[in-house]
């Protein structure tokens, strides 16, 4: 009996220190990473993926959740993919251009009407090609699914004008697009991997930061930030990858079923991030944040052109003009 016990927990140990794991007359356990917590936008959509998956394959797959940045943050888990240490990822657009430099052009503030506009755009052939390019990369791109519309918190003053935003302390993710563009409005912006967001906040080593309302709520930001603006001034979209380790090991059928599963989870993470901008600013009200519920987007984009020459060298006038003009 102790040697059955001590078998099985080596299996067990296998089953964790290599991805996609097989157990002998069991189901090929893959495991998939993100970066928030459960309860949020993008558990919500790896929750979905994973059920679809594990439905669809009738228990051939099963799929291993870990959030809260469990196998990393971001950066790091876009390696692992890349190296095949990890399965899959649900990873946020944020990192995206240091792989494909034309992903960056999604970050680019206010080029999006909002939440509906970056979907019709995403899903058509603009989508399409940023998906293709990833391949090349390293990297098997699924689906799209979404982090959400962004918005600003502070600690410091409330945010209702361009002018407001000067010589504030602003975390950004590690994101060129996003660096400049708040730099250019006058905040003293600087990038910060998330793992470490809540701390520098608290201990005042940024005044501010800009994050979707799910996970302004989820991350529970408003415990160190006393503003939020909402100012809708940027999408980010997130995306299932999984490593081309697995990719070649699966059949054009499971392949199929990959990715109308990550379908499925991207359209649950749009869902979620939707229902949690609808209620989230009553939630952050409720917790204490002064709530600047709206902007003048055009004083805002305005404000924005001094760094336009830097984005139309980087991704040409004319995709971010049909980007902006999509319908």
């Amino acid at each position: 009996m102790l040697k059955s016990t001590k078998l099985l927990a080596a299996a067990a140990a296998l089953c964790l220190a290599f991805p996609g794991t097989v157990l002998a007359d069991g189901p090929r356990v893959l495991k998939i990473g993100f970066i928030l917590a459960q309860q949020s936008q993008l558990g919500a959509g790896t929750a979905a993926f994973a059920a679809e998956i594990e439905k669809s394959s009738g228990g051939k797959f099963k799929i291993e959740q870990y959030p809260g940045a469990v196998l990393g943050d971001e950066v790091a888990m876009i390696k692992g993919l890349q190296l095949g240490t990890i399965d899959l990822a649900f990873i946020t657009g944020a990192p995206l251009p240091s792989v494909v430099k034309e992903m960056g052009v999604l970050s680019i503030p206010f080029i999006f009407r909002d939440a509906q506009h970056a979907h019709a755009v995403l899903d058509g052939p603009i989508g399409t090609d940023l998906v293709a390019k990833f391949a090349p990369k390293g990297l098997v791109a699924l689906a799209w699914g979404e982090n959400g519309m962004r918005q600003i918190t502070s600690a410091k003053r409330a945010i209702a004008a361009p002018e407001d935003l000067k010589g504030l302390k602003l975390r950004v993710p590690q994101n060129e697009v996003t660096v400049a563009g708040f730099k250019a409005l006058g905040a003293d912006a600087a990038p910060l991997g998330f793992s470490d967001l809540y701390g520098a906040l608290q201990t005042g080593k940024f005044d501010a930061q800009e994050n979707p309302i799910a996970t302004i709520v989820a991350t529970k930001f408003y415990q160190v930030q006393k503003y939020i603006t909402v100012s809708n001034h940027q999408y980010d979209p997130a995306l299932f990858f999984a490593t081309p380790d697995l990719w070649e090991d699966l059949s054009e059928a499971d392949r199929a079923m990959f990715v109308k599963a990550a379908k499925i989870g991207g359209e649950a993470s749009r869902k979620f991030a939707a229902e949690a901008q609808a209620s989230g600013v009553a939630t952050l009200e409720k917790e204490g944040m002064t709530v600047v519920k709206s902007i003048d987007r055009a004083k805002f984009s305005a404000a924005l052109a001094p760094a336009m020459p830097a984005y139309d060298q980087m991704f040409g006038a004319d995709l971010i003009a049909k980007i902006r003009n999509y319908e």
